[in-house]
């Protein structure tokens, strides 16, 4: 009889790429919440741009228990809403704007009294950083207004694609450049939020450079939270300092809305594909993000382009891919989870997933990092069934990850914290594992045994276990052993 962890792991185990779900209205059903965990949901991620306080403290307790009950680690992921910088309201709900027309953005204008021919906005040093003839998008793109001159809070444009607009759209300029701090003061305290919750990841909105990064890390500290740092690379100026926004977080996400809009659509492809290669080279994480299958907040099945996306983001090594209004308002989450887990596992199995060159001519600063990359060769040119990587902060797995491969790792931890950091590694699982002895044969062996017991190894495979000799010291991994597993002993080839 399969074991609760067992049950929990089917539809995930054998997925590497790890699957984001963002909770919201639809998913408060606990009987949905089900469906997502047992359609394979790593990480769910609560959006402060929607929803009060209390709402996200009682999805991220929901999560846990509903995770807990089948056996399952499932992450969160706090997202900031940030300087996202919108029109007001209309009158009556929305207007039509028509090609050659005039209209105006008005820092000055009554926050409830939009026309067809003014509307006001939320960042009112808006007309003092734009000017004649630069092009701004609203509504993520759908509507594009050429601005014809500034007079004192007043950006007077021409609508050069026209249609229907309606309350608190979304407002870029074409190229970047808009200076709106990365940290609102709502953010501020939804950090503080986010350290109540316990987030496992704090995900930081239009950050610029690394100093904003650098900031939310601090404040989320100041406020007790543990959390990793994720850049959300959504401006067209964190592109001309990604390598160092990258140096300053633990993960980034390709945020393809609002850059999207910034960049053009037809630079984004090579743009993401870049930064999915620069994140892995940096040893850090990688999440693509953004109208992934859009579709499916209405439909039963993705697009066939769905398909090709989600696919070409496995392939080229993101660690996670994400659902936002699909399964936070949609009309099917599960099936959202479901197809994106299918599609995931088939992309995985060509062969250009699991063959790497990775830091292959590069110097390694730490042993740890070494035993780490010095594991994942061996383990691609033997046949290993799985790594088992004893582990503090989780920082040896990740390594490993960054290594293409199809062989799974298994992040063996007494710490909570650390097995719901690793949900967003890709290829590997969290084990709650402490040991009995200190002894390393015998720590050997109950890591073995471990994985014998959840039934992801067999008799006779080979394995290898990472481990320190100073058990529970950060960064103190210095040893690799490559094992056979036997009946009633564990040989050391």
């Amino acid at each position: 009889m399969l074991s609760a962890w067992r049950i929990g792991q089917l539809k995930n185990m054998t997925r590497r790429t790890k699957i984001v779900a963002t909770l919201g209205p639809a998913t408060d059903d606990p009987k949905v919440l089900d469906k997502l965990i047992e359609a394979g949901v790593d990480v769910v991620r609560v959006n402060f741009s929607h929803g009060k306080p209390g709402e996200h403290k009682e999805r991220a307790e929901r999560v846990r228990n509903r995770a807990r009950a089948h056996g399952r680690q499932v992450g969160i992921l706090a997202d900031l809403q940030g300087p996202k910088i919108r029109i007001e309201r209309f009158k009556k709900g929305k207007v039509e704007l028509q090609e050659g027309k005039q209209f105006t953005l008005d820092a000055g204008c009554d926050s409830e009294e939009g026309t067809r021919h003014c509307v006001g906005i939320s960042y009112k040093q808006l007309p003092e950083e734009v000017s004649r003839g630069d092009t701004l998008l609203l509504d993520d793109g759908r509507i594009v207004l050429w601005v014809e001159e500034v007079e004192g809070r007043r950006i007077v444009c021409k609508v050069v694609v026209g249609g229907f607009l309606s309350d608190r759209k979304g407002i870029n300029r074409k190229g970047g450049g808009l200076s709106a701090p990365a940290l609102t003061d709502k953010d501020r305290e939804d950090i503080k939020l986010a350290a109540e919750l316990r987030a496992d990841y704090l995900a930081v909105s239009f950050p610029r450079t690394a100093a904003d990064v650098n900031e939310a890390r601090e404040l989320l500290r100041a406020a007790g939270g543990h959390g990793e740092i994720i850049a959300k690379i959504e401006r067209a100026e964190a592109l001309d300092c990604i390598e160092e926004i990258i140096a300053a977080s633990d993960a980034i996400m390709v945020a393809r809305g609002d850059l999207g809009v910034e960049i053009g659509d037809a630079a984004l492809p090579p743009v993401q594909k870049k930064l999915i290669y620069t994140a892995r080279e940096m040893n850090k994480v990688v999440i693509t993000a953004t109208q992934m299958m859009e579709s499916m907040i209405e439909n039963h099945i993705p697009t066939r382009a769905e398909v090709f996306d989600v696919a070409n983001a496995v392939l080229d090594g993101t660690d996670a891919v994400m659902l936002s209004a699909e399964t936070a308002a949609g009309m099917h989450p599960e099936k959202a989870v479901t197809a994106m887990d299918r599609i995931c596992q088939v992309a995985e199995k060509q062969p250009v997933v699991t063959r790497s060159e990775h830091r292959i001519d590069k110097e390694f600063n730490r042993i740890d990092e070494a035993i780490a990359m010095a594991t994942m060769y061996t383990a691609n040119h033997l046949p290993v069934a799985a790594i088992a990587a004893l582990t503090e902060s989780g920082s040896t797995p990740l390594w490993m990850s960054r290594i293409s491969s199809g062989i799974p790792i298994y992040a063996l931890t007494p710490h909570v914290e650390t097995r719901r950091r690793v949900t967003l590694y890709r290829g590997v699982y969290p084990v709650s594992f402490q040991p009995t002895s200190s002894e390393a044969p015998q720590v050997n062996k109950e890591a073995v045994d471990e994985l014998l017991r959840r039934g992801v190894v067999r008799e006779g495979d080979l394995v290898i276990v990472t481990k320190g000799d100073l058990m529970g010291v950060h960064g103190g991994t210095n040893v690799m052993k490559i094992l056979r597993v036997g009946e009633h002993a564990i040989t050391t080839v």
